[in-house]
C-alpha cells in the first residue's frame, strides 16, 4: 500500500477524518485594545527545540499585544531543582514557569488556577486535549478540579527502528517484546548493528520509562489500590526481570546500555550502530537530522512500542504545562500569552515547518489533522491511537523520592550484580517510609 492509503486505513480504523483543520486567526483569543501594553513577561522553561520555534514566534504576539515575553531555559536535569527554589522562596522572578506532570503534587502550590480565565476566554480544555495531557495541567491526582496550566508539551513513545535494514533481512517491527529480543538476535547474527539501544543509567529516572510498559503489560502496577508500594508484586518482579535480561540474558542491548541515559540510546541509533530504539517520539527529529545523525530520514521506521504478547500495546505519558506563577504581579498578561501560545494553529505551524522535524503535539485536532500526517507518515495517528489508552504515573507528592529510589534500583539490577526480587522489596520497604512522611 501507498503511504497515503496506509494512513487512510489507520485513520479509518480509528475512526477519524484526515482533512486539514479550519482554525481561527491567532489574535482570536487575545483581550482587544492592548490593554497590557508594555508589559514585559518572564518564562522559566525546560530546553526544547519547540519551545525555540515558540520564542521565533514572539514578535507577532507583541505585535498583537504590546506584551514582551523573555525566555529563559533549564536543562532537563536542573528543571526540577530550579522550580523548587522557585516554591521555596515565594518569589516573582518567573511570571510564568513550565513543569513536568510527575513534578506537579510536589509543585501546585506554584500555581494560580486559572479556570476562571478559561471560561472568559471560552477555552474548552476538554474539547481541546486528550485526558493522558489534561490530567498533567490538573490537581487532585489530576482529577481535581483546579486547572493549574495549559498542556504545551506531551510525548507517547513509539518504536523506531532501522527501516533499510529490516527490507533487507524481510524483518517486521517486533509486535511483542519477545518479538523484540529475536529480532534483535537475528540482526546481530547478520549485521554489525547492535540489535536495540536500552537505557539502564541514571539520570531524571529516564531509565523507567520504558520499565514502565513491561510493568502495566505484565499486570503489575506503581502502586495498589490503597496507594502504597506494588512494584515489588509476582507480575512485576517478572516484568523487571525481563526489562534487565534484554541486557543481561540476551545480550541484544549495547554492553554500554548499562550507563546509557537516553540520549546516549538516541546517539548509538543516530550513529549508525543500532537497529531498534524505543523512546519519545521526540527524538525523531534527532534521528534524522544531518547535523546529529549519519541516518537519512528514509532509513528510519516506526511503529507502536512492543507489548507483552496477548496484551494491548501501552505507552507510558510525558506531559508538561504552562502555569502562571502565583506570586506573579501580571497574572492577566500572563494569562494572554497561555491562551496565544496554546492556540491550535501555533501548535500545527510548527509541525508543518520543513525547516525542522518537531513532532510534539497535545492537541487532539493536530493528531489527526491530514496534512500533519501527511507530512510525518502518520505518526500522530499513532499517537492518537496510544492516548487513547495511555497511562501516567500515579501523581502524588512524593514522586520525586519515590522515583529517584527505583531509578537507582533499575540501575543496579542492570549492573546483575544484585537479585530483582529482593532489590525490589526493599526498595518497596524505602518506598512505604518515604509515603508516610
Amino acid at each position: 500500500m501507498k503511504r497515503r492509503s496506509v494512513i487512510q486505513a489507520g485513520a479509518a480504523a480509528l475512526g477519524l477524518g484526515l482533512e486539514p483543520w479550519v482554525f481561527a486567526q491567532t489574535s482570536g483569543p487575545l483581550k482587544p485594545g492592548k490593554p497590557y501594553a508594555g508589559t514585559e513577561l518572564s518564562l522559566l522553561t525546560v530546553v526544547a527545540p519547540q519551545f525555540k520555534a515558540h520564542e521565533a514566534k514572539l514578535a507577532e504576539f507583541e505585535a498583537l499585544t504590546g506584551i514582551k515575553v523573555k525566555y529563559q531555559y533549564v536543562p532537563f536535569a536542573s528543571t526540577r531543582e530550579k522550580l523548587t527554589a522557585e516554591l521555596v522562596a515565594q518569589g516573582a522572578q518567573y511570571d510564568l514557569l513550565s513543569v513536568m506532570d510527575v513534578w506537579g503534587p510536589s509543585l501546585y502550590n506554584l500555581f494560580d488556577p486559572i479556570n476562571a480565565r478559561l471560561a472568559e476566554k471560552k477555552i474548552d480544555m476538554a474539547d481541546r486535549y486528550p485526558y493522558a495531557h489534561l490530567r498533567a495541567a490538573r490537581d487532585g491526582n489530576g482529577n481535581g478540579k483546579n486547572i493549574l496550566g495549559m498542556p504545551i508539551r506531551g510525548h507517547v513513545q513509539l518504536m523506531f527502528y532501522r527501516k533499510d535494514v529490516f527490507a533487507k533481512l524481510g524483518l517486521k517491527p517486533p509486535a511483542t517484546w519477545d518479538e523484540m529480543v529475536e529480532t534483535g538476535k537475528i540482526i546481530q547474527a547478520k549485521t554489525d548493528l547492535s540489535g536495540v539501544a536500552m537505557y539502564y543509567g541514571k539520570t531524571g529516572a529516564q531509565n523507567l520509562m520504558i520499565w514502565f510498559n513491561y510493568l502495566w503489560g505484565m499486570g503489575g502496577d506503581l502502586l495498589d489500590a490503597k496507594g502504597q508500594p506494588a512494584f515489588n508484586s509476582t507480575q512485576a518482579v517478572a516484568a523487571t526481570q525481563a526489562y534487565v535480561d534484554v541486557l543481561l540474558k540476551h545480550k541484544v542491548a549495547p554492553a554500554a546500555s548499562v550507563s546509557f541515559n537516553e540520549s546516549d540510546a538516541a546517539n548509538s541509533m543516530a550513529q549508525g550502530k543500532v537497529a531498534m530504539y524505543p523512546v519519545w517520539w521526540w527524538r525523531y527529529a534527532g534521528l534524522v537530522d544531518p547535523k546529529t545523525s549519519t541516518l537519512k530520514p528514509d532509513q528510519v521506521g516506526f511503529a507502536p512500542l512492543p507489548s507483552m504478547a496477548g496484551k494491548e500495546s501501552t505507552t507510558y505519558t510525558n506531559s508538561w504545562f504552562y502555569g502562571i506563577n502565583k506570586n506573579s504581579k501580571k497574572k492577566d498578561a500572563a494569562m494572554e500569552f497561555l491562551a496565544w501560545i496554546s492556540q491550535p494553529e501555533i501548535e500545527r505551524s510548527v509541525l508543518l515547518d520543513t525547516s525542522m522535524n518537531e513532532v510534539v503535539a497535545v492537541q487532539t485536532r493536530n493528531l489527526i489533522d491530514g496534512d500533519v500526517n501527511r507530512r510525518f507518515g502518520g505518526m500522530h495517528l499513532f499517537g492518537a491511537q496510544a492516548l487513547k489508552g495511555a497511562k501516567g504515573t500515579p501523581l502524588f507528592p512524593q514522586w520525586a523520592q519515590v522515583s529517584d529510589l527505583l531509578e537507582a534500583t533499575i540501575s543496579e539490577l542492570a549492573t546483575g550484580k544484585t537479585q530483582v526480587k529482593p532489590a525490589l522489596d526493599e526498595a518497596a520497604s524505602r518506598a512505604r517510609k518515604i509515603l508516610r512522611s
